[in-house]
């Protein structure tokens, strides 16, 4: 970014108390998301390995479904804050609105489309013959709460534009107990076994929907802002949501490719993957909920012509990213000696994953500013830009990563790749934030 003047004291503190209040509830919610997963493996768990395998292909089928749809809830914050900070409740929940209504279509087609093909897709991921008719089961039944899932992500969208992330934390937190206690009775209780499991998460998914909805219904009325759904709102949300879905489809690409990868290194490096992995999804949790901050924020400050104040805020908010990447990074190296033996007593596995965890930790403050500025951009509507820059940032990696096979180092050497990823990630960011085009301010961009 360009050169300023320190940020006042005050208005540093302001924006401190802004993004813990909007951080930290939603650090809480996105937590959440990846426990029901943990829930419902451990409750399957006990049925046998054949239905665990079969959860565990369909729950990845299912979460790589929904999370090429999150820009339904980063797409309806920015454009929710937009108008909250120009003063249109409105309008803004009119265009929230929108957005549940594209999540609810979008949800009846994938519907159309899974329930048809669900046992091909299954065959497709490689699931064996004992686990197969498990992971059709569980993928068809559960394929019914996307549209719930999807109408989640959207009203979080509306619920952070308009400023409040203890809502989604609540409803996260609920649904989580409603989860486990649904599983629990349909799967032993009922004795419906993993169809038992996929029901329970249905009923809880659309008890959460429920309960969004009524949010975001009870706001529109107070502001009496129409229901109904508009042909032109919901082709705009669409439009906007399109470069943020190349976005994201490009980031899944490299993650797709990054397993391929070490799946070629062999089992100690597959399996040293997937535990560093997690630990970098879990990571990415902490340092996504300040990029949600700034998703508001950002949004909030440019809805209101507030230019200055979007740009301080900016600068306060890769302060926090870079210092809590700093700290993470000092957890990872201080936890490494715990944390690889509540994963796996292979001492191959341990070989393997000890040096790529020193590179995760190494990329952490690197992350910390990644995260940050796409939620600065995204909050400012900057969706094309963000599309262009992921797509570099892929093709720069593809390659390199391909290579490390070839080439030798190991899981080090691909995880030294994913942190030049994210350094690539970090330049592309930080050269259109200092540029200052994305700084468009009213209540559209």
């Amino acid at each position: 970014m360009t050169q300023a003047p320190a940020i006042p004291e005050v208005t540093r503190r302001r924006h401190d108390r802004e993004i813990v209040a909007l951080a930290v509830p939603a650090f809480g919610a996105l937590v959440a998301e990846p426990l029901f997963v943990m829930a419902d493996s451990a409750i399957v768990g006990h049925l046998g390995t054949a239905q665990l395998a079969g959860l565990g292909v369909a729950s990845a089928l299912l979460t790589t479904a929904v999370s090429v749809f999150v820009f339904l809830a980063y797409a309806t914050t920015a454009a929710v804050a937009r108008r909250v900070g120009a003063g249109d409740l409105k309008s803004a929940i009119r265009q929230g609105m929108d957005g549940i209504w594209l999540a609810l279509l979008l949800g009846i087609a994938v519907i159309a489309v899974v329930l048809p093909l669900a046992p091909g897709i299954v065959d497709i991921f490689g699931a064996s013959t004992t686990a197969a008719p498990c992971a059709t089961t569980y993928l068809r039944i559960s394929s019914l709460g996307i549209p719930a899932m999807l109408i989640i992500l959207a009203a979080t969208g509306v619920l952070r534009g308009l400023q409040n992330t203890r809502t989604p934390l609540y409803v996260a937190g609920a649904g989580f107990v409603a989860n486990g206690a649904l599983n629990a009775g349909l799967v032993y209780g009922a004795g419906l076994g993993i169809a038992g499991s996929a029901w329970g998460t249905v009923i809880a998914q659309f008890g959460m929907a429920a309960v969004y909805l009524t949010v975001v219904v009870r706001g529109a009325r107070q502001h009496e802002a129409s229901l109904r759904p508009d042909v032109a709102g919901i082709r705009a949300s669409a439009q906007a949501g399109v470069p943020l879905l190349v976005r994201t489809l490009s980031l899944r690409a490299i993650l797709m490719i990054a397993t391929g990868v070490a799946a070629h290194l062999g089992d100690a490096d597959i399996a040293a993957h997937q535990i560093i992995l997690s630990l970098w999804s879990l990571l990415a949790f902490a340092l996504d909920a300040i990029a949600i901050a700034g998703q508001a924020i950002i949004g909030r400050c440019l809805g209101a012509d507030d230019a200055r104040g979007a740009r301080e805020a900016c600068r306060r908010m890769v302060q926090w990213g870079t210092a809590t990447g700093v700290v993470l990074g000092l957890l990872v190296v201080a936890a490494r000696p715990v944390f690889l033996p509540l994963f796996t007593s292979d001492s191959a596995v341990k070989d393997a994953a000890l040096p790529a965890l020193l590179m995760v930790a190494l990329s952490q403050p690197v992350c910390g500013i990644v995260f940050v500025l796409d939620g600065v951009l995204m909050g400012a509507g900057d969706g094309p830009y963000l599309a262009w820059a992921m797509v570099v940032t892929l093709a720069v990696f593809a390659p390199i990563a391909l290579l490390v096979p070839t080439l030798g180092g190991g899981l080090t050497a691909l995880w030294a790749a994913m942190t030049l990823m994210m350094a690539i990630r970090m330049l592309t960011l930080w050269l259109r934030t200092r540029s200052g085009r994305w700084i468009v301010t009213g209540a559209t961009r």
